[in-house]
């Protein structure tokens, strides 16, 4: 006998005919144009259903209904289920990202320097300030909830001495970012986001020689260094009144799709979704910093890898949307146009990501410019050769002298002025 399931289905409504626990997924209008703060909502009490009412004429709701049964595919001929998530609700950015840059300069502050206290504390044998890593984690969230591209933007700043907190803190953003992308709900979100930030508390009780070594890991140096799991899971089951899934990512965001991994070989539906998520997007963090043993990489060539070990390292349905949530030329990206200028990612447009806003930061020589200036790719704006601006390459970061670490702090890609004045002490500019 073959069990029964459900179908989702989307229907067309009058809002006369909404009632309390619909599922609205649309409106007949832009989301932009009302106060709803989310794109994709559960009536929760009649409050919810009026505010719908006096701003739509019709809406499309969300239901379930039963389908007949059908008889399971041969375990030997059936493929491989992905993890994505059904998206549970669509968010939108509320504010503008130039405008949340000051909040999300605060936040990110604020968690790098509870990262290097949870990382000396450990070390000393000291407690977990738990109260203080909820607040940090909530403060990048929200951050996070109200535009995402800031502190998306500020995980570009590298420091290679000061990896393993700045590694923490950035998979903690990318990882709710990339659960927002999915749709995931806020308190998954928060979760994912803590569970980002304290993944590697393992690493802490590795000796120094092994976790700074600059060169490659002998076999029985890299046997010491994937204790770091199990460590973790220690460290943190310890701890009173913390979320499980924390525990869970620490220890298994090492494991792979294809059974490979560590610390237990599990394969496939078998590793938790958030340990997935965060093992995923730690990868492409580390890709992208520079670290004692190995030169940061382009955004691009780190989601490439992703892409080639999609199905074996990554869930491949995960990894596909990360890519997509990532895109082609993220904010902060530096690159090379076709005149061989070389500008920086600002802003990417949803509808073209190939053609983003790119600030202008080095002539073709790669001299740096008296004037920063802003160019929309979308608008086809000429070149001095009356050609349109076009991206060659993306370049890894320090490329042509360019350090986005500098870029940021001076706060100069969150300033809407199409020319923008070089920093007087351009120290970097050489190539």
């Amino acid at each position: 006998m073959y069990t029964a399931r459900q179908d989702i289905i989307e229907t067309e409504i009058p809002v006369s005919q909404l009632k309390i626990g619909m599922h609205v997924i649309r409106l007949d209008r832009p989301w932009e144009e009302t106060d709803f703060l989310l794109q994709g909502f559960i009536l929760q009490n009649e409050e919810d259903v009026l505010a719908v009412q006096q701003h739509c004429e019709t809406v499309v709701v969300e239901g379930r209904v039963d389908v007949a049964p059908e008889k399971p595919t041969s375990p030997y001929t059936s493929k491989p289920s992905s993890s994505v998530p059904k998206r549970k609700v669509t968010y939108i950015n509320k504010v503008d990202a130039s405008r949340e840059m000051a909040a999300a300069r605060i936040s990110y502050t604020d968690a790098k320097a509870t990262a290097k206290n949870i990382m000396s504390s450990l070390r000393l044998g000291r407690t977990l300030e738990m109260n203080q890593i909820h607040q940090v984690v909530d403060s990048c969230v929200d951050s996070v909830l109200r535009n995402d591209n800031a502190l998306l933007l500020l995980t570009k700043i590298k420091n290679k001495d000061e990896y393993t907190a700045e590694h923490c803190i950035n998979v903690s953003i990318l990882s709710a970012a990339f659960a927002k992308h999915l749709g995931l709900l806020e308190g998954e979100i928060r979760t994912v986001a803590l569970c980002g930030l304290l993944h590697d508390v393992g690493k802490m009780r590795i000796d120094d020689d092994i976790l700074n070594k600059p060169g490659a890991l002998t076999p029985e140096e890299f046997a010491v260094m994937k204790n770091h799991t199990t460590y973790g899971r220690d460290v943190l089951a310890a701890l009173p009144r913390l979320a499980h899934a924390a525990v869970d990512v620490a220890y298994s965001h090492h494991e792979r799709m294809d059974g490979k991994g560590y610390p237990r070989g599990l394969a496939g539906q078998q590793i938790p979704l958030f340990a997935k998520i965060v093992g995923l997007v730690d990868t492409y963090d580390a890709i992208t910093s520079s670290r004692v043993y190995d030169k940061g990489r382009a955004s691009m060539e780190a989601l490439q890898i992703i892409h080639r070990n999609r199905g074996a390292q990554f869930d491949a349905g995960l990894a596909v949307e990360f890519i997509r949530m990532i895109g082609v030329y993220p904010p902060g990206s530096i690159v090379e146009m076709t005149n061989e200028e070389v500008g920086i990612v600002v802003t990417t447009h949803t509808t073209s990501k190939l053609k983003p806003r790119v600030l202008l930061v080095r002539d073709a020589l790669k001299q740096p410019l008296a004037t920063f200036r802003e160019v929309d790719l979308l608008k086809g704006v000429p070149d001095s050769a009356g050609q349109p601006y076009k991206i060659a390459r993306e370049v890894p970061d320090e490329s042509y002298g360019i350090v986005m670490k500098d870029f940021i702090e001076q706060g100069i890609l969150n300033r809407k002025a199409p020319e923008i004045s070089a920093p007087v002490d351009d120290s970097h500019g050489k190539p």
